[in-house]
């Protein structure tokens, strides 16, 4: 029998039922074919944001009746709840209003879009899992990753997830992982407002730390030379504190990297690096988890030196010029490289 290759799929009214399912026929040998069916239902009353920014989502249909609820920023998505005169009513996150249907996607291009702008995460539920250059367990180790570590997945294939490690793709095997996908949902107005003040405060405490460690550093200096202290302040603004830290991170380059290590001149991991040089100037960063240390910057445009740059599974320092400082990988140790060298998905300011 001759190869075909065709397909069809259910789409009925917008909302009323979405292309729920829909089923293709692939070819399985000359004379057979296979039937894959691809399940829509999850995405079929998505409303997803397109535009610069964000779009508020408002009580009521109206753009000057309406009071400001929250912000659905770009690619969020929310769930559809009714129409009226050109306005979508959505559930997202902790927010529920009307939000300008020009400015969202909805119905079969949701359901293509949301495949683009889902986020596939693997949380690791083991002490250490190791990292492999293809998806088999008799292929070379690349390293390892460790428990809780949160790693975009790239694709899936025969029982492992592609990651990125360092500058290159690995495979983690899926038994010691946890998979789960989310959207970015809308903000309200009080969390807005409760995540500004946490970030300002924040900012300030990491500020005052690290005023205080220069100052104390440059009291020091000052008593060996005049043979009594004397208390120095900073009063350097936030890119002057993130050069400091850039300096003094820079003086370790060449230095080994080591799992799990935290020594700058015997040997760290991209985490024990940043957390190390951090703590000279008074800060103190988690071990794990410091992608929620300081507060978040929204772009790579507005990235300043002494920045977090985070990564799948990796973190370093921006020294700005589209340049990081980092402890890379075993046979690297410390080097300055490439800030884009691969998907940047978290930014994040301590100063």
């Amino acid at each position: 029998m001759k190869r075909l290759l065709f397909s069809f799929a259910v789409i009925v009214t917008l909302f009323g039922a979405v292309k729920l399912t829909s089923y293709a026929y692939v070819p399985g040998g000359s004379d057979n074919m296979v039937v894959e069916t691809v399940d829509n239902r999850p995405y079929s009353d998505l409303v997803i944001a397109d535009v610069s920014g964000w779009v508020n989502i408002r009580d009521y249909p109206d753009e000057k009746k309406g009071k400001v609820l929250g912000k659905l920023y770009d690619e969020s998505v929310g769930h559809y709840i009714e129409e009226e005169n050109g306005w979508y009513k959505i559930k997202s996150g902790t927010v529920t209003g009307y939000v300008k249907g020009e400015y969202c996607i909805t119905g079969v291009d949701a359901i293509k879009e949301a495949r683009d702008v889902e986020i596939t995460y693997a949380t690791i539920n083991t002490g250490t899992l190791r990292v492999r250059e293809k998806p088999t367990v008799q292929s070379a180790i690349l390293g390892t990753f460790s428990r809780g570590d949160d790693l975009v997945v790239l694709a899936e294939e025969d029982g492992f997830a592609k990651v990125a490690y360092n500058n290159k793709s690995g495979y983690i095997s899926l038994e010691y992982v946890d998979i789960h996908k989310e959207f970015v949902e809308a903000e309200s107005i009080e969390e807005e407002r409760a995540r500004l003040a946490a970030e300002k405060k924040a900012r300030e405490e990491a500020q005052r730390k690290a005023q205080a460690a220069l100052a104390a550093e440059q009291a020091k200096k000052k008593a060996a030379e005049q043979a009594e202290a004397a208390k120095q302040t900073y009063s350097g603004s936030s890119s002057e504190l993130g050069q400091q830290v850039v300096d003094y991170a820079c003086q370790f380059v060449g230095n080994p990297y080591v799992y799990g290590g935290t020594s700058l001149t015997d040997g760290c991991d991209c985490s024990g690096f940043t957390m190390s040089v951090y703590a000279h100037f008074g800060v103190k960063l988690p071990r794990t988890g410091q992608r929620n240390a300081g507060y978040a910057v929204s772009s790579f445009s507005e990235a300043q030196p002494g920045d977090l740059l985070f990564y799948s599974g990796h973190v370093a320092i921006y020294m700005g010029n589209n340049q990081i400082v980092h402890a890379a990988t075993p046979s690297q140790g410390i080097v300055i490289g490439n800030a884009t060298y691969t998907t940047i998905i978290a930014i994040r300011r301590i100063f």
